[in-house]
């Protein structure tokens, strides 16, 4: 997927002229293109930003903040020092550089257009999400010379009538719903404008629900569960499969070992699954080392938070604590690269009928997203599975059941499943006891430093304004 990245350059190249009359000719290079068709564009940005997602973002960063990933040693990151992430900042930046070339290419037409406003909509929500207010009206101008751009307002950049996030989606999904234009380099969905209709209003879904906690009126959320233009099934889902040769394979698999062994099975996530008596457990994770050895494998969780002093001063054998299951290393393909899938959406609607914010039947929705995530996993759903006590809805803690299960399902997607502890508090994750953020669970990540150094009036606008430049300034939408 990452050779794909070198194409986002090649669009600038079409911008250079000749500087003089006189060397038009010594200028053309006849192994080079003039243009670049669109659907190249378009195969970098989806391919890009799913690798980032379900990897460096997904596997590698998020899993630790969600508690599905503890670390053993070196990843501080599951201690809550959270840093920057200044890598993806950018990379957002310029996949959206990316977005505003492919629409100005020739060869462009509606459906593309439509297709990168939901692309668009997917990375501002990421950079809002995860840093709080951020450029967007301003943010791709750095092609017309302006490289310090005003940062919007979260609420603004959600709910904005014109040019919000949720505003740009529903004009996506009209568009893509009548346009008769074709694709190509459509790498997620294979030029099918119908399921992009599908995600895009999916992701509507998403964020309706992110912000839940700023609506009065909940008619557009109602208008969607009765449209029947949502995610029908697992055949709707946004996800991009890793492929089984290099450089296309899923990248922990051609990571060092060790880096494989940071990521142990959480106590949080064994004490869910236990309860649960969930077989995805054989697939999501491998029983430790010690059990194997002995003839009685079972599955063991490590607490999150914990530095190597402390795991050594416990005594806690590191070969009877599970790693993470064969998909994620000894199967090249073995994990798709998420950006959403039908159980969440089920799942949301689940939470939406419970709360009061739609009618519809909470355990049809509830019951429709876990047999979901089952067949995405291909493991089957146990006879019983659905009626246990824990599992089944009734009625006194059917919230706390809809959303962990909800959280569950998010695994290895990104820090989707953190942003919904943070707007829900459910499932409760606890700071372990080495943590460096007093006991409090993160909510963003900093600002990068070069927004400091070469933006520096926005930037300190935009940090006084959200309570301040730290890990613990609550969004908009978070906050009671």
């Amino acid at each position: 997927m990452n050779k794909l990245y070198i194409l986002s350059f090649i669009g600038f190249t079409v911008l250079l002229g000749s500087c003089t009359d006189e060397f038009d000719e010594l200028n053309e290079n006849p192994n080079s293109p003039e243009t670049v068709d669109p659907q190249f564009l378009l195969s970098n940005i989806i391919s890009v930003e799913a690798d980032q997602n379900a990897f460096s973002q997904g596997f590698r960063l998020a899993n630790y903040i969600q508690q599905f990933a503890a670390s053993v040693e070196f990843e501080r990151i599951d201690r809550y020092e959270m840093g920057t992430n200044s890598e993806y900042w950018n990379t957002i930046f310029q996949l959206l550089s990316d977005i505003k070339s492919m629409r100005e290419l020739q060869g462009s037409n509606d459906a593309y257009n439509a297709v990168g406003d939901v692309m668009q909509s997917f990375l501002f929500s990421q950079l809002t999400d995860m840093w709080g207010d951020v450029p967007y009206s301003d943010a791709v101008n750095a092609l017309e010379g302006q490289f310090t751009p005003t940062y919007d307002t979260q609420e603004r950049i959600y709910t904005n009538p014109d040019t919000g996030i949720l505003a740009v989606l529903e004009q996506a999904s009209i568009t893509l719903e009548n346009s008769n234009a074709t694709i190509n380099g459509d790498v997620l969905f294979n030029g099918d404008l119908n399921k992009w209709m599908r995600f895009a209003n999916s992701l509507r879904l998403r964020y309706l629900m992110r912000i839940s906690k700023r609506l009065t009126d909940y008619s557009e959320i109602q208008a969607l569960a009765s449209s029947g233009k949502l995610m029908q099934s697992n055949a709707d889902n946004a996800v991009l499969p890793y492929l089984t040769s290099a450089p296309n394979q899923y990248p922990m698999t051609l990571s060092a070992l060790g880096l494989y062994q940071e990521h142990r099975m959480t106590t949080t996530v064994d004490s869910v699954l236990t309860l649960w008596n969930d077989p995805r457990v054989n697939v999501l994770y491998k029983p430790t080392q010690a059990s194997v050895n002995n003839g009685v494998p079972e599955f063991k969780g490590l607490q999150n938070g914990q530095g190597r002093e402390t795991i050594a001063a416990r005594g806690i054998d590191l070969n009877d604590v599970s790693l993470f299951g064969a998909i994620f290393r000894d199967v090249p393909d073995g994990v798709d690269a998420q950006f959403m899938q039908y159980s969440e959406v089920q799942f949301a609607l689940a939470e939406a009928a419970e709360r009061g914010f739609i009618s519809g039947d909470v355990q049809a929705y509830y019951e429709a997203g876990i047999v979901a995530s089952f067949e995405y996993y291909t493991v089957e759903l146990p006879v019983t599975y659905l009626s246990q006590e824990t599992v089944a809805l009734n009625g006194t803690d059917n919230l706390n059941k809809i959303l962990t299960q909800k959280w569950f399902s998010l695994i290895a997607n990104g820090h989707e499943a953190w942003f919904n502890v943070r707007r829900t508090g459910i499932p409760s994750l606890k700071p372990g006891p080495d943590n460096l953020n007093n006991n409090k669970y993160p909510v963003r990540y900093l600002y990068p430093e070069s927004e400091q150094a070469t933006n520096s009036v926005n930037y300190k606008t935009a940090a006084e304004r959200i309570g301040g430049d730290n890990i613990n300034s609550q969004n908009w939408w978070e906050k009671e």
